[in-house]
């Protein structure tokens, strides 16, 4: 369906293939770029908890802002692409979240810090949602699956935002360091943007187009198996979410490590991801969607039990290692197969229920660091992740039934 009631002057269309080229590059732009922002605040956290007086409880809630923000934004944010278009929402989410990035180490309190991530996590839905919008739309018009390339920059962009931000760690301030992050993200916005704003949005196969004003109704099992799948999204954006608020901490705080080595931590989880989803296509293509979803969860859940209650700071990062390569291609893949089963509209509610995983982890690690301590909190990571592997497992084996029925 297309994403905006306006002729489409510039159209990118299947064929024109210099203009999806184009569209791909800047939106890959966009999604490292996402990440970068991202992970250069979550290696601060702890600076600024120190910062705030903040306790683990307290802090858990203060970053309740940014699931927050995002998920109240991703139910939004599908009516502003479809007015506007989802290439210019994500360049004036962009500019809001680079913007927004600079807030909190400015705050001393930890209520004053969850209103400004509030801000910062509005924002940063709103550019998950129009940039996933637009990366499904020329999914289908380059008719290959190329969606964990782009998520792949996410995390590389995360990967390298976590880097330089342990580097810098010691030698800036947060002040100085998010004001940084907001140059550079305005700077990348504006080289990038104009490719966006300059073309439309690939229409979609004209078969795939439905008549005007007769909206796609789905059948009471579909709309089951795309809550499914973002149930699935849900439980590894837990995990994600989980690693990027508190992984760091964990580190400093119960391994002892420096400002430093606990940046690198998200940096080691980023670089798995990476590379998971970088390889992610010839993975799909060798084991399929469901042995995928099995072994990520699988494979995720052993990673985090090693990373939360290993006793040596490298077992650790080991741990975070292999938990990003588990958890790599789970959100692709669901997000994926909910847009397949029900189009834009399956996009948006599997990624609104993936994302509202960071709603839940945040709290959910705090208080269960206050009540019991930081690694057995983190354990609920591994714990959603086998959840994961076990409904992927239990929908590949009904469609299978299904199939030979």
């Amino acid at each position: 369906m297309p994403q905006i009631n306006k002729p489409r002057t510039h159209s990118a269309v299947p064929g024109n293939g210099n203009s999806l080229t184009r569209l791909r590059i800047a939106l890959t732009v966009f999604f490292a770029l996402d990440g970068f922002v991202f992970a250069g605040w979550v290696v601060r956290i702890p600076a600024i908890k120190a910062q705030t007086g903040a306790s683990a409880s307290a802090l858990g809630l203060a970053l309740l802002g940014v699931s927050a923000g995002a998920v109240i934004t991703m139910t939004l944010t599908g009516r502003l692409c479809r007015r506007y278009g989802n290439h210019q929402v994500t360049v004036v989410c962009a500019v809001l979240l680079s913007l927004s990035v600079a807030l909190p180490p400015l705050t001393h309190s930890a209520l004053a810090l969850g209103l400004v991530l509030l801000f910062f996590g509005a924002a940063y839905g709103g550019i998950n949602v129009a940039f996933n919008s637009a990366a499904v739309d020329l999914v289908a018009a380059l008719r290959r699956p190329v969606m964990p390339s782009f998520h792949a920059a996410f995390s590389l962009g995360g990967m390298v935002g976590a880097g330089l931000g342990g580097l810098v760690a010691g030698v800036l301030s947060p002040t100085r360091h998010l004001l940084v992050l907001t140059l550079v993200g305005l700077l990348v916005t504006a080289a990038a943007g104009p490719t966006l704003l300059r073309h439309e949005p690939p229409a979609p196969p004209e078969q795939d187009v439905p008549a005007e004003g007769a909206p796609r109704r789905l059948d009471r099992r579909t709309r089951a198996l795309v809550i499914v799948f973002g149930l699935i999204a849900g439980c590894t954006a837990y995990g994600e979410g989980a690693l990027a608020d508190w992984g760091a901490l964990h580190l400093e705080q119960d391994l002892h490590a420096s400002a430093g080595a606990a940046a690198v931590g998200y940096s080691c989880f980023a670089l798995a991801m990476t590379v998971g989803r970088l390889t992610g296509t010839t993975l799909l293509e060798r084991l399929g969607r469901t042995r995928t979803v099995v072994a990520g969860g699988t494979t995720a859940a052993a990673g985090m039990l090693l990373g939360a209650l290993a006793p040596s700071l490298w077992a650790a990062l080991l741990g975070y290692a292999v938990t990003g390569i588990g958890l790599a291609n789970l959100f692709p893949v669901a997000v994926e197969r909910a847009g397949a089963l029900a189009g834009p509209g399956g996009v948006a509610t599997a990624s609104t229920l993936g994302y509202g995983g960071m709603l839940l982890g945040p709290p959910a690690i705090g208080f269960m660091a206050d009540w019991f301590s930081l690694p057995a909190a983190l354990t609920s990571v591994a714990v959603l992740a086998a959840v994961a592997a076990i409904v992927g497992a239990l929908v590949g084996a009904a469609a299978r039934r299904t199939a030979g029925g």
